[in-house]
């Protein structure tokens, strides 16, 4: 369910200028900054580049990709 949502202007500017860069909708852009910044508050001793590399993992996992590790 959408709903519209009031942020600042200077947020808005922002997003419009990494969302071009990262290639995302302007929409997508403040996700994916919201889904970054949950996963920091929920857990303060990952760094960005960690929680980056989890959802990369997770999203390699929704499309299949994925192989069984052996230790060793």
């Amino acid at each position: 369910m959408a709903t519209a949502v009031r942020i600042s202007d200077t947020l808005l500017k922002d997003a419009r200028k990494y969302s071009k860069v990262d290639h995302r909708s302007l929409t997508g852009q403040i996700e994916h900054w919201a889904r970054i910044g949950k996963c920091a508050e929920e857990n303060p001793n990952l760094t960005y580049e960690l929680i980056k590399e989890i959802f990369i993992g997770i999203e390699e996992l929704n499309q299949g990709e994925k192989e069984e590790y052996t230790f060793g």
